[in-house]
């Protein structure tokens, strides 16, 4: 077990000097990795960046404040056509992000606003009515999209005078934003705002009789995790270049959740577990079936089968973590390290 000696050293980012050699040593990896990988690897990687950053801002809401939503990919949408429309009207590219962000934060604000009087499967229905809300807006408001399934071109990201056109390039751009994200959220939760968000989660009277204000730090959690919903969509709008809504439909949503539940609630290393393993699952299971498929059925027969295989584990691999451990991988890579630490002499 860690003993912490200090509150600075309890809210440290890394706190020993082997965590930090080894966290090191990873972004190094990272970083190296365009230079040996092949340009399939960076694209995969790249959408697992773009999809971490979203499953961080959601576990914020749904794992340390304990706030169930089903609008995240509506939140996508917003920053994702706020940003384009921006841009198109000629506003720098770090104002348009900040701005299109604002705008989901906002947005997410006032779908916050039931859960000041609703909780559990009620606060998700309504977060579920705004999805749709949102859906139908975009679709039908031609202002925004220009007319249903409509979509609007965004040109390449240019940072320094350089456009950034090549999977290498967009691979460091969106390495940037993850690192940025993953180390302001550590930060966050390890702050009073975060620290209220937990006692919220863990018994909101408690925390409103020692001094909470449940109203304001609800909201908050809304507003912050809409604002990283915000931000990814406007990655993806980049990474795609193109902003259309059948990106952000409500299967988006339910994703983003399953991967909280796999890679651990309230952990912001499980989001990124979550979001690399979800990201990575159709082609892992693609490529298996491609290659040993064809012994038990026929070719045809596992074209269709690949699809429905998806879904089917999909949904078993929720049903598992939430019986066998509902921390998900973010617990198991803790039990890990503990028995590595003690190894050879666990006991």
């Amino acid at each position: 077990m860690d003993l912490v000696e200090s509150y600075r050293e309890g809210i440290r980012f890394v706190r020993k000097p082997l965590q930090r050699a080894l966290l090191g040593a990873l972004l190094l990896a990272l970083l190296a990795l365009p230079l040996w990988g092949p340009a399939s690897w960076l694209n995969r990687a790249s959408l697992v960046w773009l999809t971490a950053i979203g499953v961080v801002g959601q576990n914020l809401l749904i794992g340390y404040a304990g706030l169930i939503s089903f609008g995240q990919a509506g939140f996508l949408a917003i920053g994702a056509y706020a940003f384009a429309h921006l841009r198109i009207a000629g506003l720098p590219f770090l104002l348009a992000l900040a701005a299109a962000g604002g705008a989901a934060g906002v947005a997410g604000w006032l779908v916050g606003f039931p859960s000041l009087r609703l909780k559990g499967p009620y606060l998700a229905i309504a977060t579920l009515a705004g999805q749709f809300i949102i859906e139908w807006i975009i679709n039908h408001v031609t202002f925004i999209s220009g007319g249903v399934q409509a979509s609007i071109e965004v040109a390449r990201p240019r940072l320094f005078g350089m456009v950034l056109d090549s999977q290498r390039d967009m691979y460091y751009f969106l390495l940037f934003f993850v690192v940025l994200a993953t180390i302001g959220t550590m930060n966050l939760v390890r702050s009073r705002v975060g620290r209220a968000f937990i006692a919220i989660r863990d018994q909101d009277i408690a925390a409103e009789i020692i001094g909470i204000n449940i109203f304001r730090y609800k909201l908050l959690a809304f507003a912050i995790s809409s604002f990283y919903a915000g931000a990814t969509g406007v990655l993806y709008t980049y990474f795609l270049g193109i902003a259309n809504y059948e990106q952000f439909q409500l299967g988006v949503s339910v994703d983003y959740l399953a991967m909280i539940i796999i890679g651990g609630l309230g952990s912001v290393q499980g989001s990124i577990f979550g979001a690399f393993f979800i990201t990575l699952l159709p082609i892992v299971i693609r490529r298996t079936m491609e290659a040993f498929g064809g012994v038990f059925f026929e070719p045809q027969t596992v074209l269709n089968l690949i699809p429905n295989l998806r879904v089917m584990l999909f949904g078993g691999l929720i049903i598992f973590f939430l019986i066998v451990e509902p921390n998900g991988l973010a617990r198991l890579w803790q039990i890990t390290k503990e028995k590595l630490r003690l190894w050879p002499f666990p006991h």
